[in-house]
């Protein structure tokens, strides 16, 4: 079964497949472009008609939040960009066309408290079974990892086993979302628990050759979908599971894995404030850890000043 069906089908494949070469994950794109493709062939047009309006009123007619539609417009405009590059189009009609303007997003921040609860129930969904035990005990490692280290749901499940360096108390992190790497230091507590998992891990696995610091089915890498399902399970035994709302122009997100990231750096800057330390001197450190090219991505994290906070703007719109 074909991916991309419309006339334009053909040059998107071989777009992305450029794209690959040159060593970018093409995954996201290719679901905008997706979206791009049944639009054309919806509307059965042609390669003349593939004007600025013809753009403009696609923008209009895409049933998706702006931020959505935007994403869906910008990898369009890339995609015709590599067009005219290659000369099959002369200009790009999608270069002028705005963008819209944004819903604000607040998201979901758990306080400490809901935290510590939130683990404590995974840990309790942890089945005693050989068969499960490692697999449900691995899902509970990546959500305390993205709950003590403001890690990536993806950076938690990619992490390899040279990747935590017990002496130094440190993890290694290869290859983040902005193509770098960092080595971040990590509480003497996590240390003992990730010890703690390895040696388990001995104890159960002969001859383990698994490179992966978190096991999943049949000794593959742990699954993002597995840990999404434990993190949502645990969730819901806790009485915070949520629907997303959308009130207005703002969006009240719904509890994910990355509001783990979210609460870290709320929290994080929480407590710093709390010793007397300057936010403009905790800042640069906290972005340093989370990754962070600048400080504007670090400061997308920070809109709430805590989970109460949250919690009374929730309640303001209930």
């Amino acid at each position: 079964m074909k991916r991309l069906n419309s006339f334009l089908g053909p040059l998107m494949e071989e777009y992305l497949s450029y794209r690959e070469k040159l060593g970018y994950n093409t995954q996201t794109t290719l679901g905008n472009l997706k979206v791009f493709d049944r639009y054309v062939k919806m509307k059965q047009c042609t390669r003349r008609e593939l004007s600025p309006l013809f753009f403009l009123t696609m923008r209009s007619d895409l049933k998706y939040e702006p931020r959505t539609v935007n994403r869906v417009m910008a990898s369009t405009r890339v995609f015709f960009q590599y067009l005219v590059r290659r000369e099959y189009y002369r200009e790009n009609p999608v270069k002028d066309v705005p963008y819209l303007p944004e819903w604000e997003s607040i998201p979901f921040i758990f306080s400490e408290t809901e935290i510590n609860d939130l683990l404590g129930a995974v840990i309790k969904r942890i089945r005693r079974k050989r068969r499960y035990f490692l697999k449900d005990f691995s899902q509970y490692m990546s959500i305390l990892l993205m709950a003590r280290c403001g890690l990536r749901i993806s950076e938690t499940i990619r992490l390899r086993r040279h990747h935590f360096w017990v002496e130094e108390q440190a993890l290694y992190i290869e290859q983040t979302k902005f193509k770098k790497d960092r080595l971040i230091p990590i509480p003497g507590s996590l240390v003992q628990q990730i010890d703690n998992y390895l040696s388990i891990r001995r104890a159960m696995i002969d001859n383990d050759q698994n490179p992966y610091l978190l096991v999943g089915w049949r000794k593959n890498r742990l699954l993002d979908g597995k840990v999404r399902m434990a993190f949502n399970q645990a969730v819901k035994t806790i009485g915070l599971d949520q629907p997303r709302r959308v009130v207005a122009d703002t969006i009240l997100a719904c509890p994910t894995p990355h509001s783990l990231r979210h609460s870290f750096a709320v929290n994080t800057l929480k407590r710093a404030m709390s010793r007397g330390i300057s936010p403009q001197n905790a800042l640069p450190v906290l972005a340093v850890y989370m990754g962070h090219k600048k400080y504007k991505h670090t400061l997308k994290y920070l809109k709430m000043i805590d989970a109460e906070h949250r919690a009374i703007f929730n309640d303001f719109f209930s």
